[in-house]
């Protein structure tokens, strides 16, 4: 009994964590679970910002650097390049205010600045100027490693973050620190932000200024395709509150479903 109770209570805990948008159980005892749901929508967020984020730094470079044109970025964006010997910025400047084509509202500016390419590889460093992300408000920065043409002839990103995000009407915020590593395997030069995918490797922690802290690592590559709004296959191992599991994202099909595998049960969970 005791068992049980405990598969069900990490299976409360994972419907928030991991880009949950919903989840259902035969368990209505919501006060039972040991764990905020605060906590755990807001690591969520955390992500989402993450990702979103880093797709605008990649593509707004792969743009200006690269001349693989996309489309992605509305007349409100104004992009600037400046340059004094080797030394390169680039700003991303979204003004008081700036809808892009995926209905992501964001406002301030983002700013790259990098030397020459060496080696195939240019490192390029990023930080936020009063950012904010879906009014969630972004500070820190890090580094990518940004490689032309890796062993499969394809551009891939290898970012070391710490970044620090807040929350609307919260004093609460969370710092991810960590290692992506993003290969552009499809729709590269074709012109059209929406054929993009993406393979993702790599781990991260999310640490909240409440103590609440979560941990993942990508064991089976997860493919993101900006036509859909699910990565649509991969696994992540979690660790969390002192559990551990694992999320399956699927085959490859578009849909909203991830398995939840833990103690040797599995357990589907609709996004």
């Amino acid at each position: 009994m005791v068992s049980q109770l405990l598969k069900l209570r990490f299976a409360f805990l994972l419907c928030f964590s991991f880009l949950l948008f919903s989840c259902s159980s035969d368990d209505e005892n919501v006060e039972d679970v040991e764990f905020s749901q605060e906590d755990n929508k807001k690591a969520t967020q955390v992500d989402m910002v993450f990702e979103g984020t880093l797709n605008i730094m990649e593509t707004a470079y792969s743009e200006e650097e690269e001349g693989r044109s996309t489309g992605f970025f509305p007349t409100c964006a104004v992009i600037s390049i400046s340059q004094t010997g080797d030394n390169i910025n680039l700003e991303i400047d979204f003004g008081t205010g700036c809808t892009l084509p995926d209905g992501t509202f964001v406002a301030g500016k983002i700013l790259l600045s990098y030397g020459p390419i060496v080696n195939n590889t240019r490192i390029i460093d990023y930080t936020f100027d009063t950012f904010t992300y879906n009014q969630h408000p972004v500070s820190g920065g890090g580094q990518i490693e940004r490689t032309l043409e890796n062993q499969n002839g394809n551009p891939q990103s290898t970012v070391n973050e710490t970044i620090t995000v807040g929350f609307p009407e919260s004093t609460v915020t969370a710092t991810r620190t960590g290692l992506r590593i993003s290969e552009w395997v499809e729709g590269v030069g074709s012109g059209n932000w929406f054929d993009n995918v993406f393979h993702i490797t790599g781990n991260w922690n999310t640490l909240f200024s409440n103590g609440f802290n979560r941990s993942g690592v990508v064991v089976e590559t997860l493919v993101k395709k900006t036509n859909c709004a699910y990565v649509v296959s991969g696994v992540i191992d979690i660790q969390q509150n002192g559990l551990s599991a694992s999320l399956d994202y699927g085959d490859g099909e578009c849909d909203n479903i991830v398995t939840l595998l833990f103690n040797g049960q599995q357990y589907i969970i609709l996004l």
